[in-house]
């Protein structure tokens, strides 16, 4: 029995984070058993003596994370938090074939809808040259730095991540980099003595499995199911590390249900293995609050954080970090020493982006592009809709930056890219993110919205669909 929340109106807490909080501890505890049918939002929120709103909101943040399942004309159950995959023989495998790749592409487009462009016209340029100006009166700071990154930066990215993304971390467990592929290299130093097999989600992101692979990893893609990846494929894969992107799976965009995470972590320590966590778009939700990370479920997890401030405020900072387990930490040490590791990114942009972040600036610049990033998804997933109807189906919305568009007829992915490229639309196949499907051609694209203009979008969308609409029939699902 479902015994009702005593919500405060003290401390500045929404009532609907209240209302999630309680339920969602009430589910992992057990003391909501699967299959409890909650009360409806209606009856919820006479007993709270609330509004409708907080209920449905509450509800809603449990539904996308999976921790209850919504039955047509009959209401919201609890789900399955604990289901665990069984283990198998390793099975003999194949080389894996040459990966399908996406060039890169130079020209400039009148509609872009690019998939790592990002919009910076607000871009807090004057508090930005404030704050690094301030960093160049300090000469100790154009000297050598901490190769794991200047110490306050890191406190500063502990304590965001606690507060935003539900982890449990400290600042010696964060690592800093320039870029993306160091950090990859540094890990797969790191994992080289303890796990050799990476699995990974397939389709997915290349760059950390492709450069794991040149230190000598084998690489396992595993196909991906509708919630995300099959951890009983996991077990039978004989993989003792796996990468994957829960909170918005790229290119897919699904949310692990909690189950699955569960689970998933329940992998990890039955073989003492890693998980890799990729949250790249972690902090842009537009609908609910954001999926707390995998890292945070559990206390001493063996999760693997990565994240950067590409996506957040700007890829020409160059700083990129991860989160790592504690007992990885000695062993970072000692491959820092061993190798005389050097600072990789900035230090100059590290202490500004430090004092940036504790002075508030970050989370207004986050709340403030989190809105713009909002309009222009609804405006892409409207445009799709009046201008492709049936045509068409949309996957991934409600996060990130980027929609996966899948045509329902129209010939080769590769063909159409070029007829919206000759059209002035660019718009990438989902083809290249197949780690061993190079053949893989049906007609599914990424498309963003992070960088286009949100008066181009409709024209560019009107535009798009009159280009391939002759290849296009009204098709149902």
């Amino acid at each position: 029995m479902l015994l009702v929340p005593n919500l405060s109106d003290t401390g500045g807490v929404p009532y609907y984070i209240q209302l999630y909080d309680y339920l969602k501890k009430e589910i992992i505890s057990g003391s909501l058993p699967t299959g409890t049918r909650l009360p409806s939002i209606r009856i919820m929120a006479a007993q709270l003596q609330l509004s409708t709103t907080p209920v449905e909101l509450a509800y809603q943040q449990l539904l996308s994370e999976g921790f209850i399942v919504s039955r047509p004309r009959s209401g919201y159950y609890v789900q399955q938090v604990h289901g665990l995959g069984g283990t198998a023989a390793e099975p003999d495998r194949p080389p894996l074939p040459v990966r399908s790749i996406t060039p890169r592409d130079s020209r400039t487009y009148p509609y872009d809808f690019h998939i790592s462009r990002n919009d910076f016209s607000l871009f807090p340029d004057k508090i930005w040259r404030s704050l690094y100006q301030e960093q160049l009166a300090n000469p100790d700071l154009l000297q050598y730095g901490d190769p794991q990154g200047e110490p306050a930066l890191r406190e500063s990215i502990a304590a965001h991540l606690r507060q935003f993304r539900g982890l449990r971390c400290t600042a010696e467990q964060v690592v800093i980099g320039g870029d993306q592929y160091t950090l990859c290299s540094l890990l797969a130093l790191l994992l080289q003595e303890k796990a050799m097999k990476l699995a990974i989600e397939n389709p997915g992101y290349h760059l950390l499995p492709a450069a794991f692979q040149r230190h000598g990893f084998q690489i396992l893609p595993l196909q991906l199911q509708e919630d995300g990846l099959d951890v009983t494929q996991l077990y039978a894969s004989g993989a003792n590390c796996v990468y994957i992107s829960p909170s918005h799976q790229f290119p897919r965009g699904m949310v692990m249900p909690i189950a699955n995470r569960l689970a998933l972590l329940e992998w990890a320590r039955r073989n003492s293995s890693y998980i890799i966590e990729d949250d790249y778009d972690g902090e842009f939700r537009y609908h609910g609050r954001p999926i707390p990370a995998l890292q945070g479920l559990l206390e001493d997890s063996p999760v693997i954080y990565m994240c950067s401030f590409a996506q957040s405020l700007a890829p020409a900072l160059c700083i990129h970090y991860m989160v790592l387990p504690k007992s990885l930490v000695p062993d970072y040490h000692s491959l820092k020493s061993e190798l005389y590791l050097e600072h990789s990114a900035s230090r100059l942009n590290q202490i500004a982006l430090h004092y940036f972040m504790e002075r508030g600036h970050f989370a207004k610049h986050l709340r403030r592009m989190r809105l713009v990033y909002q309009r222009k998804h609804d405006l892409l997933l409207s445009a799709i809709q009046r201008n492709f109807g049936e045509k068409a189906a949309v996957h991934g919305q409600g996060a990130g930056f980027h929609i996966l568009l899948t045509l329902h007829s129209g010939g080769s992915a590769r063909q159409l890219a070029e007829k919206a490229a000759a059209a002035g639309i660019r718009v990438t196949p989902m083809s290249y993110t197949w780690w061993s499907r190079p053949e893989h051609d049906e007609p599914e694209f990424i498309l963003g919205f992070g960088g286009i203009a949100e008066e181009r979008i409709e024209e560019g969308i009107r535009r798009l669909a009159g280009v391939w609409d002759k290849g296009l029939e009204a098709t149902a699902f």
